[in-house]
This record gives C-alpha cells, structure tokens and sequence, in this order.
C-alpha cells in the first residue's frame, strides 16, 4: 500500500525516524515543506499491506488524522527487491490483512447515497420486472449485475460489526429508501404498462421455469444470502474487486425487488408476501454473513498476530 502523508514540521522527524526503522516500510520520500493546504513536510512511503492497520493506527495517535494529512492507494505491483525483502518482514499473507481504516472510510463513502445509486437500482428493479414478464434468465442476470445495493449492505455490516451507531443507520436508511424508491417508481411504470395492454395479471402469475424461484424463497436462499455476504465482504477487506461480480449474479435482491413491483401492479397477494420475503431473506442474510466475517477477520488476524509477533521494527504510542 502507498502512503502519502502531510506531517506538522514539529512531528516530521519523529515520523520519519520511524518509519525508516520499520522494516516492512520501503521507497521513503520526504519533501519538506512541499505541503501548503495542511501546510507541513510531504513523506511518502510503501507499506506491506500487513503492516498498514498498524502503522496507520500509530499515525493516527501523533495527530496526523487532525492536523495532517493521509492518504492510501493501492500499489498494483512492486517489483523490487526492496518490496520483496518489506514483504518477507512481514508476518501472514497481504489478503488476510484488513486495513480497518480504509474498511471504514469506503463504507462512509457507500452510506452517502447519490443520483447514480438511486438511478442505477431503480433501472436494475425495472429490468428485473421485465425479466419476470419475459420469464428471461438473461435479464435477471443483467438486473443482478446492475443492481449497486451490495454496497449499501457492506457499509452497514461494518456499522454493525464495529459498533459504529451513525454509520449503521445511514446505511439501513439508504438501504431501506432506495429499494423503495425503486419499488415505486418500477409499480408506477407497471400500471403504465398494463393501463396500455402491455401486460396482464397472467403474465405475473403464469408459470415461469425461469424465473419463478424469485417469489418462492426457500432454505437455500438464505444459504445463497449468507455465503454472497461472506464472498462480499471478504473480497473488500482483501481487495478483491473482481469477486464482486460473483455475488451480484448470485443474491436475488433486485430481482425480487422488481417482482414485488410487477405483483403490486396487478395485485397478486400471494407473489407480494413471496417476493417480500425473498427480498428481506437476502438482505438479512448478507447483512449477517457480513458482520459475523468481519468479527472473525479482527479475531483470526489478531490471534495470528499474537501468536507470530510482529517481525522488525515497532510503532511505539
């Protein structure tokens, strides 16, 4: 991971000092006074991704969170030998380490709530009312993939689990607030479409091979739900993106979303209390997982860490 730093001239030496003795730490910079907004000494570095969360945490105590400046970015590749030997300093592997920090900052950023997020879910909820129509696998798929909520979900797990009250309610609240709106204004287009003769209660309620599990929960949707949570959540924590395609197109959040919609519009009790109740399993489901792998990840690399001690150098308060 990259650290670049705005450090008070009172406390830039010391900084320096110490990061220069951590092992785990490599490709220091410092330009002194090169910062004007805070005003202080720039210092850059490389840290293995074990090492951040500490590091970060000794920062914190000298005052750089209020009176500097930190900033994290990913580093894709280090092919040096400087970076492998930091590396080997190191104890664990890099993806079992969690940068809380970053967790935390990602997840403040996810509970904000924006046009695009609102945009994007009610477009996902309404081509998963055309894949109920159609009964198209293809569109529930494309509605999975487009659906955003999934990060919604993942700021409220870390509200949860570290027992941060503020966070936790923004994301339950844009978690809630959007599905709603999604829900509406795809029940809104619905009645659009069947005042025209587009569609019919038959076409909501007829058999559909392909896509009639939306509205018939069972044992494995909460199975689904809790292992999606788990692949979620570990792929932000280890920085693993990619994984995330994956849990889209395997939650069925958006697409009973468009269902409840779809059942709403030509009034079909029994498909609203079915789609309801899938949307709320996965949501809870994943909500869960979340919370209980972000417990174990602190516990299990804490344990880790005790257990191994820490190689090199310490961040001494």
């Amino acid at each position: 991971m990259h650290l670049r730093l705005i450090v008070p001239p009172d406390r830039s030496k010391r900084v320096l000092d110490t990061l220069v003795d951590d092992p785990r730490v490599t490709s220091i910079v410092r330009l002194p006074g090169a910062a004007h907004r805070p005003a202080g000494d720039v210092i850059e570095c490389d840290v293995t991704r074990e090492a951040t969360s500490e590091i970060l945490g000794w920062l914190k105590q000298q005052g750089l969170y209020d009176d500097g400046s930190v900033a994290i970015a990913l580093v894709d590749a280090a092919p040096s030998r400087n970076a492998r030997q930091a590396e080997k300093a190191a104890p664990g592997a890099p993806d079992d380490a969690v940068i809380w920090d970053a967790v935390v900052d990602k997840a403040y950023n996810e509970a904000k709530g924006s046009w695009v997020y609102y945009a994007f879910l009610t477009l996902a909820t309404m081509i998963a009312a055309v894949a109920v129509i159609t009964d198209s696998s293809i569109l529930v798929v494309g509605a999975m993939v487009v659906g955003p909520e999934f990060g919604v979900v993942a700021a409220l797990a870390v509200g949860l689990a570290l027992g941060n009250a503020g966070l936790t309610w923004r994301a339950a609240w844009l978690l809630v607030l959007g599905f709603l709106l999604a829900i509406v204004v795809t029940t809104l287009a619905a009645l659009v479409a069947r005042a025209v003769g587009w569609i019919d209660t038959s076409d909501v309620i007829a058999a559909r091979p392909l896509t009639g599990f939306i509205w018939r929960p069972d044992k494995w949707s909460a199975v689904v739900a809790v292992l999606a949570g788990c692949a979620g959540v570990l792929s932000q924590t280890a920085g693993r993106a990619n994984a995330l395609v994956g849990v889209f197109i395997s939650v069925t959040t958006v697409p009973a979303a468009g269902d409840l919609a779809l059942s709403i519009a030509v009034w079909a009790p029994e498909q609203i209390g079915g789609s309801a109740a899938q949307l709320g399993i996965n949501l809870g489901g994943m909500t869960a997982a979340g919370v209980v792998t972000l417990l174990l990840q602190r516990r299990i690399w804490r344990t880790y860490l005790r257990v191994k001690g820490r190689a090199g150098a310490r961040v001494e308060a």
